[in-house]
């Protein structure tokens, strides 16, 4: 059975985008995907240093809920990232939290070739650029980006608001459809004989010269 990570990435552990990923993990049941639900919670996240030391380990060097989630995903077959909008993005709290697990993840199984979305939260305005800005993790990191009918976002300032939004709720379901049919198309691959990319050594290049 496939199985997809759900990371709420908000300080309430039951609210708006709760409500949301509640409603994704509800669908993908339904269509016979597993579902881990993991709220990071209210603790303060440690920033990436730039250390690199994740690049020789494979993990970061701060014991924390990045690399428990690092562990979990990889036996994973996608993640879903939810974040309520703070100013016209996602939180601090979310976006720390994949700096350092896509920094120390993004160059093995752990997350290429996996199926990745984002879904936001908001009281009105902001959805699309928080929106954006999550997807630039998985659109960085090999990963397969699910799409849905509309951007993937839910409007209102409590979970009954959100309940009472029947578009942002409908694309939310449609998400999660997807996600179960694109993962079951790559494992169907997989048994077909249809191996993961063989991807080119990474050519930086910093426009110093």
């Amino acid at each position: 059975m496939s199985k997809i990570l759900l990371i709420n990435g908000s300080p309430n552990e039951k609210g708006c985008t709760y409500t949301a990923l509640a409603e994704i993990a509800a669908t993908l049941h339904e269509q016979g995907v597993e579902t881990e639900m993991i709220w990071l919670g209210k603790k303060p996240v440690q920033d990436c240093i730039a250390c690199h030391s994740c690049m020789k380990t494979g993990r970061c060097v701060f014991t924390d809920i990045v690399n428990e989630t690092a562990d979990k995903l990889a036996a994973a077959d996608g993640l879903v990232v939810g974040s309520p909008v703070y100013y016209g993005g996602p939180t601090g709290f979310i976006t720390s939290f994949l700096d350092r697990l896509t920094f120390s993840c993004t160059k093995d199984a752990r997350m290429c070739g996996k199926v990745a979305a984002s879904i936001v939260s908001c009281r009105r305005g902001g959805a699309t650029a928080a929106f954006d800005r999550l997807n630039k993790y998985f659109q960085m990191s090999n990963m397969v980006v699910v799409g849905s009918q509309y951007w993937n976002q839910v409007h209102g300032f409590t979970p009954d608001e959100v309940r009472k939004d029947l578009e942002g709720l409908q694309t939310m379901r449609t998400l999660a459809r997807n996600i179960a049919w694109i993962t079951k198309c790559i494992e169907a691959g997989k048994q077909a004989g249809i191996d993961y990319p063989t991807h080119e050594p990474v050519i930086m290049t910093n426009f110093i010269d």
